[in-house]
């Protein structure tokens, strides 16, 4: 059976223990005075990154932790995951299958500042038997904090989410529209701090998922003034839910073939690095601070090398195909004899809309602390931008998809318009024209 977090370490990182270790030891007091005692609230918690988000802050015995994601399934599999294993959890634990932009997400939110202002309230005249009666109100005022830290993970991280008009109308809601409404919703009763992640594609964006993301880093620092904000740039989480890599284990399993682009090289980090930087930036990082790793472009690896790694770790020799069709047929082939050691893949040159041909995470504008961290690098000295004109560029993409001839070029344009460094790659084949 594969030991997938051996593997990751083995053939995708190549780093045996994670790069943050050294940092997280050395910030172990300020990590603790940071979370232990405090109310999480954790938005898209059951994904890769979320989850593993989770697992690097119970150590540090949070007091109250709540967990909202869509995804019912997988909100029931951590739970299970948690209380089965050797992790403290905090006395509150609640999850919450529910979209962050709804209703009744807002009725939980503010419900929960309610019993927050209530238990203070009651504390208060179990301490001081002088407290009025009318000291529930005042108490209301005088703790502004509902949640103490809100991290949200609920975002569209794929290319393929700009295939037409209306996958690219959920991601803009998703990632900017809806986030611009949670911030707003937070304004009422402010978080000591809030967190949620970017991408290395937000440095120079080429495509409309990385636009959504450098337009989300804007608009988080448009609210710095209400509460403090902090984000994180950082490469592929190998393996993680959706990825190519992950997909590899799908079509083993099905014994499908394996397809990827030949000529694409990527950052990995490890699902447990992806928690732990998001951890970092939260808890250590200053208001309208971007963290990102410090990985050396030795490290890069490419989707066919892990194909073929994985291929030999389950014992398969590859058959080399000609094109998608080839390997299909080769797959069909093979599928009757279980015991055959051949298996078909299909490498091919990137030719989808949106593809970066190189990873960066700062540009040449912005400041870079190199020194502060062993692990992570630290961009600097981000200005507030003007929130009505991150709030007109909401307007008008909410005025955009109210149009019914609206195409992606009009979309394009509109993100140009306030992103000048934006630079679209379009190619006219979505990542769904391929195997």
């Amino acid at each position: 059976m594969l030991d997938l977090n051996s593997f990751i370490n083995q053939h995708v990182i190549h780093r045996h223990s994670s790069m943050f270790l050294p940092d997280i030891e050395a910030q172990d007091g300020a990590l603790s005075d940071a979370i232990r005692g405090k109310s999480l609230l954790v938005i898209g918690g059951a994904g890769s990154i979320g989850s593993s988000f989770i697992r690097a802050v119970l150590p540090y015995e949070p007091a109250e932790l709540y967990v909202v994601d869509t995804n019912e399934n997988a909100l029931t599999e951590l739970t299970r995951s948690l209380r089965s294993t050797e992790i403290y959890m905090p006395q509150v634990y609640k999850t919450y299958p529910m979209d962050y932009a709804s209703q009744v997400f807002r009725k939980m939110f503010r419900q929960h500042r309610r019993e927050k202002a209530n238990a203070n309230v009651s504390e208060a005249k179990e301490g001081d038997a002088s407290v009025q009666k009318g000291s529930n109100s005042e108490a209301f005022r005088g703790d502004a904090h509902g949640f103490d830290i809100v991290a949200n993970f609920s975002a569209h991280k794929h290319v393929r989410s700009e295939k037409d008009i209306y996958s690219i109308e959920a991601l803009l809601r998703n990632n900017v529209i809806n986030a611009m409404a949670l911030l707003e919703l937070l304004k009422e009763h402010p978080p000591e701090l809030y967190f949620c992640v970017s991408t290395d594609k937000a440095a120079n964006p080429v495509n409309i998922m990385g636009a959504s993301k450098r337009i989300m880093e804007d608009l988080i620092f448009a609210y710095s003034d209400a509460f403090p904000v902090k984000t994180a740039r950082f490469a592929n989480v190998a393996f993680s839910q959706g990825s190519l890599p992950d997909g590899f284990l799908h079509r083993l399993r099905m014994r499908q073939p394996l397809t990827a682009p030949a000529d694409v090289r990527r950052y990995f980090v490890s699902p447990e690095e992806s928690g732990q930087i998001c951890m970092l930036a939260a808890m250590l990082g200053k208001n309208r601070e971007i963290f990102f790793p410090k990985l050396d472009e030795s490290t890069m690896m490419s989707f066919d090398q892990i194909a073929l790694a994985l291929l030999k770790e389950h014992g398969m020799n590859p058959i080399m195909c000609e094109d998608e069709e080839d390997a299909i047929s080769q797959g069909d082939s093979l599928r009757p004899r279980t015991g055959d050691t051949m298996y078909p893949v299909y490498f091919s040159p990137s030719d989808t809309s949106g593809e970066k041909p190189y990873e960066e995470f700062y540009t040449e504008q912005e400041s870079v602390d190199l020194q502060r961290f062993t692990s992570l690098g630290v961009i600097t000295e981000k200005e507030r931008p003007d929130r009505e004109k991150v709030q007109d560029l909401v307007r008008r993409l909410n005025e955009a998809f109210e149009r019914v001839d609206l195409q992606k070029e009009d979309i394009v344009e509109i993100l140009s318009g306030y992103l000048s460094e934006f630079q679209h790659i379009e190619t006219g084949k979505s990542l769904d024209d391929k195997m």
